[in-house]
């Protein structure tokens, strides 16, 4: 098979020369045939001139396409994918901070029936090299972010990895529109694919350039995580959650009311049906319409653990709520971050467990 190993670059003409020397060594020993495609935003230091300066005093087998009016590592990607002939993407930066001799290994797992190989941070025998614990923080809350936000990533340790392989034919009719830098991401959403494996490497050291980590860049992954759940429904699984659980509140003061007013039962021992009247509203309207088609478990179990999902909620709630209030936060103020928690934990609660 032939191997396009694509590169975006911006500014990277001092890392050239050595990339693409690890990149032929390391694929020539393996014996594959390869090319490498680069795809240049008009870099003001010429990466681009460079690249094909290489190819033609030193041989290698160099692809370059100059992008004028364009700029974005995803997209570049994508335009790569677009440009390239191999049978097999191999995606990376060139600041080689991605080590090339691990492209052989990402190449071979595709060989052995993987259709996307991560070169993954974060399983065994992965990690970073000298990262300040900031830096470490914000990867890992990204890949928090992702996983609960897009269920079909959840196991995935490394979704955000900018180093991968995958076969051509995973993103040949992928619909791909990603903002920023984690193309990966997008790729595990819309692509056609079966079965992942990461493949564990050490993230290296930035020898020239600049890092691409900005306020910006995080701005622009949250963004592009809520165009992802909105593209795969859980956005609008999030909303329907939302309306029903609102319509459980105007269940339980109802019936709270009826008890009272109507029936003269105690106020204190009322609120006992009155919530479970409402729990039991909001798990059928959930199982009709917010989860219907992730119904997989008996109708029991799904009930039974709604339950556990409404009490897990309540004492988070309670858990945020008082410590506020001791600390002189106003118990409305207080109460209504408890709420706000609670429906997180029993949203993902429900969509990952109950209904997962």
């Amino acid at each position: 098979m032939k191997v396009s190993v694509i590169i975006p670059t911006y500014n990277e003409r001092d890392n050239l020369e050595e990339l693409f020397e690890r990149i032929s060594d390391s694929l020539g020993r393996a014996g594959y045939d390869f090319e490498i495609v680069v795809v240049d935003d008009d870099s003001p230091d010429k990466t681009w001139e460079y690249a094909e300066a290489l190819g033609k005093t030193k041989g290698y087998p160099v692809k370059v396409i100059r992008r004028i009016n364009e700029k974005g590592l995803s997209s570049a990607v994508i335009r790569g994918f677009k440009e390239a002939s191999g049978d097999v993407f191999v995606v990376m930066d060139a600041d080689l901070q991605h080590p090339p001799e691990k492209i052989p290994e990402l190449v071979g797992a595709i060989e052995e029936g993987a259709d996307i190989a991560i070169a993954s941070r974060y399983v065994p025998g992965g990690g970073v090299k000298n990262w300040y614990w900031y830096r470490k923080l914000i990867s890992k809350g990204a890949i928090m972010i992702g996983r609960i936000a897009l269920p079909k990533i959840r196991s995935v340790k490394d979704p955000v990895s900018g180093f991968f392989a995958l076969k051509r034919e995973v993103v040949e009719n992928a619909e791909l529109n990603p903002i920023g830098f984690k193309i990966l991401m997008e790729i595990l959403i819309k692509g056609t694919y079966k079965r992942v494996v990461e493949v564990p490497f050490t993230f290296g050291l930035r020898k020239a350039g600049e890092s691409k980590l900005s306020g910006k860049t995080m701005i622009n992954y949250l963004k592009h995580v809520y165009r992802l759940m909105k593209w795969e429904g859980e956005l609008d699984r999030l909303i329907k959650f939302s309306i029903v659980g609102t319509s459980g509140i105007f269940v339980n003061e109802g019936f709270l009311w009826f008890f009272v007013s109507e029936l003269g039962m105690d106020k204190y021992v009322a609120n006992v049906p009155a919530t479970e009247l409402a729990i039991l509203n909001n798990f059928l309207w959930n199982d009709l319409w917010t989860f219907r088609d992730l119904r997989k478990r008996s109708l029991w179990r799904r009930l039974l653990s709604f339950h556990v999902a409404a009490l897990t909620g309540a004492i988070v709630q309670w858990i945020i709520y008082a410590p506020l209030v001791y600390l002189g936060i106003n118990y409305l103020l207080a109460n209504l971050v408890g709420i706000g928690a609670s429906f997180i934990v029993r949203f993902l609660f429900n969509r990952n467990v109950t209904w997962g």
